[in-house]
């Protein structure tokens, strides 16, 4: 499997090549140059599977034999190891037509931690024997950075910095990230919202002069190894229910970013039978309006109980588009060279109709979360986290009568107490996230100003 960037200027690269360069140098994002198709026999054949095994045999399609099969079996038994459920991603059913995928159960307890997890183990690698030297550079709406500081901290031969929205993430997403005090960890808190830190983080990357002296890495989304790890749960959740192969199931899935439900969107040109992708979103709901409008046109940033999605510039829409456009790269420019200029693209006719055919959307309003959280909590004894509720209210938006639904279950409640008091709910946090509060925090809060950040990068990279 060769990648290539979908602005179609870099040359195919190989796997590790492609996880080195994150955003590739002429500022598109790396896909396959061919997405595999698996088999409805093979996909039997995966039912038996555990999670750590479907993860290597998802992943031999896409590695080239780059990585010996035992270093990577190796790599990935050991991110799994401590997950706190044996399934990694267990399935939860709720009713008859309503399962929950608890993908919470990492040391971060949100689902970042199924990706990052790996990938943290995927750049010590490289660096052992590639002699790279790796520094990680992300934004975070609060649950990326916690699970790349989990994933790296303490590694040899890798440096990492995350800047997250300063007092726009919960209290306990951001001491997830600040009470890690290891010396190749800085987080930046920065004046802003998430979409100003992602920004930055986009022009450091595209600057190459800057990337290639700091020796940037990605661990954000833009990376297609994050991509590539989650559809590893898409497989796995489908393939937990009994009969699936029989049955219309549909996913519901939160995403702000995009690259989760582009993960589903990927599982499913590989073959996946996925009947309906669904994406859960808030009042910052660029990607709703694109489903229902065809325009993608960034709106005012609402601050809402659900943070993690509270994004307006999707960055893994790009990919999305470029499969719509029937991977032509010259055309994806054009697009993407409008909304520079422009600030919004639009898709109609043709274009439109698969648009609506790939994908339902329903931005959930703040109290319809909140009661959402109330409802399943008084008639199921199950507490959602506000981004699940937000899933929650989509498959009830969605499903049809004949349908079954899997709602991803994106964080655990804890990590969002400040909604979850809202609704008079006092949840039991678990001992990991208690002792947060009893640790000194480590931030440095710097302005929305990109000098600035950069100075704060060149003493910690060095």
């Amino acid at each position: 499997m060769e990648y290539i960037s979908t602005r179609g200027k870099v040359d195919a690269r190989g796997f590790i090549d492609t996880v080195l360069m994150g955003l590739a140098d002429d500022g598109g994002l790396m896909v396959p140059v061919q997405i595999p198709v698996i088999s409805a026999d093979k996909l039997e054949e995966w039912r038996k599977l555990s999670f750590q095994e479907l993860f290597l045999e998802i992943f031999s399609y896409y590695t080239n034999d780059e990585i010996p099969y035992n270093d990577l079996k190796e790599m990935v038994y050991t991110s799994y190891g401590n997950f706190r459920a044996p399934e990694v991603t267990p399935l939860h059913k709720v009713n008859d037509s309503l399962y929950v995928l608890e993908l919470f159960h990492g040391p971060t307890f949100a689902f970042k931690d199924v990706a990052l997890q790996f990938m943290g183990e995927l750049y010590s690698y490289i660096a052992k024997v590639r002699g790279e030297i790796i520094h990680i550079l992300g934004a975070t709406s609060g649950d990326t950075g916690a699970a790349a500081i989990q994933g790296v901290r303490g590694k040899e031969g890798i440096k990492i910095c995350i800047l997250h929205p300063h007092n726009k993430v919960s209290k306990v997403q951001e001491l997830q990230m600040t009470t890690v005090d290891d010396s190749n960890v800085l987080n930046l808190s920065v004046e802003g919202n998430f979409d100003d830190c992602q920004k930055v983080i986009k022009e450091l990357f595209a600057d190459l002069d800057f990337k290639g002296k700091y020796h940037l890495r990605a661990i954000n989304s833009i990376n297609f190894v994050r991509i590539l790890a989650q559809t590893v749960y898409y497989f796995y959740a489908y393939l937990q229910i009994e009969n699936s192969g029989d049955k219309k199931i549909n996913i519901s899935v939160p995403s702000g970013n995009f690259g989760n439900i582009f993960s589903g969107f990927l599982a499913k040109k590989m073959g996946l039978p996925i009947n309906k992708l669904i994406i859960a979103t808030n009042e910052n709901n660029i990607l709703e309006r694109f489903v229902l409008t065809g325009e993608y046109k960034p709106g005012e940033f609402t601050s809402t109980y659900s943070p993690s999605m509270d994004i307006q510039v999707a960055s893994n829409f790009e990919r999305y588009l470029y499969y719509l456009l029937d991977e032509d790269a010259v055309k994806l420019s054009e697009y993407m060279a409008g909304l520079a200029a422009d600030g919004k693209i639009t898709v109609d006719g043709e274009l439109f109709t698969r648009v609506q055919a790939d994908f339902a959307a329903l931005g959930a309003k703040n109290q319809q979360c909140l009661d959402i959280i109330t409802k399943y909590k008084q008639e199921y004894s199950y507490l959602l986290d506000p981004h699940t509720a937000c899933g929650i209210a989509a498959y009830e938006a969605f499903s049809g009568p004949d349908e079954t639904t899997i709602t991803f279950a994106t964080a655990h409640p804890a990590k969002f107490n400040e909604a979850i008091t809202l609704t008079g709910i006092k949840q039991e946090f678990p001992p990991q996230i208690s002792a947060l509060f009893d640790i000194p925090q480590h931030m440095t809060v710097v302005e929305h100003d990109k000098t600035e950040i950069v100075r704060e990068l060149q003493d910690f990279f060095g």
